[in-house]
């Protein structure tokens, strides 16, 4: 026997009888409202990915002083400083943070609510003398209907999915501004040393020339003038020193450093990747499969996929499984009591627009994806481009005008010397060579730069001499 009845927008099926089939019947929507085992073994695979990415906590130093990363490094190599800030930087700290926090998302969408108990007493039975007093308890299970616990499950799967490779980007991104500080740093160092080699070279040219004037060869014109560049080579140096302590700074901050430039001197001679002779469509096929913020927006669209079945879905009744002993009964076979409530889905307007929302984000986020995806592809293009135009500067610099400054000053300075020659021509010569030998260095770190964003454009963490 079972009684129907509606109380509000709640349907109440209660049976008197524990019968095996309102049991079967709830087994079924406990069963049907879980989550998969598919979904418990992507959790597990992220939490495991998470567990390689580092520790629980933040891995850097509490303090900036705890550890030196330069304590016996007599010159700094481009692996070793990536290597220290992907191990030291707090944006990956906070990163892997936020991936923790959407991981832990995902137990808490796929879990039932907690069970109610509820106990009830009709107070006059208390006085009925009856010793027996009217005693209702009841136990009662919330279940969403199936598929609705699964739907939440993977929107959350995909949110930790984004949020790791969130994480993957930021590595990435820090990997590459590292490389990048490295050949700053590089360039620095080179320019000053050139710029002392040449303090040096004017100077002996000033002796030259007052030698000359001593011997009535020359009008003191000529030292003056060589005294007057060794003054802006003298305050290009401060420059140059200023440039140094401002790089050091950044590689100091990107450490989670002081600032206070205590980092070693770069090698004397920079070490230059093979030329790659990859096609571009192979690079962007890489870049296609590889790079996290693409990966990271494929993942947000689907959790908008996701978000947009499960509003569509609430259209659908949600119920909730109860047992219950009714003592005010008098017939003992009628108080075990099991039944069924459903609610009754009839604010039509508000999941119309439920659903409304989620297809605007949804759409939202494929226009991302479309978007990151052009980024991605113009990335790879302009970083091709302009390796390309990167070794072809090198390769002019280094192997044409270099030597034919270097020919043009030793020229120039004999001529001089002969008599042949102002000493204006001389100084031409020397500043010429400076700025070749400067464009040498430059045109070396546009190469090692330009091979570093071809590869980050790829998504592969620059992996350079």
């Amino acid at each position: 026997m079972s009684a129907l009845f509606r109380r509000g927008p709640t349907l109440h099926c209660v049976g008197h009888r524990a019968g095996a089939a309102p049991a079967a019947a709830a087994s079924l929507l406990l069963l049907a409202a879980c989550a998969g085992s598919g979904q418990a073994a992507h959790h597990a695979a992220l939490e495991q990915a998470l567990a390689r990415a580092g520790p629980p906590a933040a891995s850097v130093p509490e303090t900036p002083q705890a550890e030196d990363p330069w304590r016996g490094v007599a010159l700094l190599e481009r692996g070793r400083l990536v290597e220290q800030v992907l191990r030291r930087n707090p944006t990956l700290a906070a990163a892997r943070s936020a991936w923790r926090a959407a991981l832990a998302r995902y137990p808490q969408e796929t879990a039932l609510d907690d069970p109610m108990l509820g106990y009830t007493v009709a107070p006059r039975s208390l006085a009925s003398g009856t010793g027996a007093p009217g005693n209702i308890v009841e136990l009662s299970q919330a279940v969403p209907f199936p598929g609705k616990l699964a739907l939440r499950g993977e929107a959350a799967l995909d949110a930790a999915d984004a949020a790791g490779h969130d994480f993957e980007g930021d590595r990435l991104r820090l990997a590459t501004a590292a490389s990048l500080l490295f050949d700053r740093w590089y360039e620095v160092a080179r320019a000053l040393e050139i710029n002392r080699e040449h303090r040096a070279l004017v100077e002996e040219l000033r002796r030259s020339a007052l030698a000359r004037y001593a011997a009535g060869a020359a009008g003191p014109q000529d030292a003056l003038a060589a005294e007057l560049e060794g003054a802006e080579l003298l305050h290009q140096g401060v420059e140059l020193e200023s440039d140094r302590t401002l790089v050091a700074a950044q590689i100091d901050a990107l450490l989670h450093l002081p600032t206070d430039g205590a980092v070693p001197p770069p090698p004397s001679v920079l070490a230059l990747p093979p030329r790659s002779d990859t096609a571009e469509s192979d690079w962007l096929a890489q870049a296609l499969a590889s790079r996290p913020d693409l990966a990271a927006a494929r993942s947000r669209e689907e959790r908008g996929q996701s978000e947009l079945a499960l509003a569509r879905r609430e259209f659908l009744p949600d119920f909730r499984v109860k047992a219950a002993y009714d003592g005010t009964m008098d017939a003992a076979e009628l108080r075990p009591q099991v039944g069924l409530e459903l609610n009754v889905p009839l604010q039509l307007g508000r999941r119309r627009a439920a659903v409304e929302q989620a297809q605007a984000e949804l759409d939202r986020q494929r226009s991302e994806t479309a978007r990151v995806e052009d980024q991605v592809r113009l990335e790879v293009r302009t970083a091709v481009v302009r390796l390309h135009e990167a070794w072809h500067g090198l390769e002019i610099a280094r192997d044409r005008v270099l030597p034919a400054a270097r020919d043009r000053l030793a020229a120039a300075r004999a001529a001089f010397e002969s008599g042949d020659r102002p000493f204006s021509e001389l100084l031409d010569a020397e500043r010429r060579l400076r700025d070749v030998e400067l464009e040498v260095e430059q045109a070396s770190t546009r190469v090692t730069a330009r091979t570093a964003e071809l590869e980050s454009a790829a998504g592969r963490i620059p992996d350079l001499p």
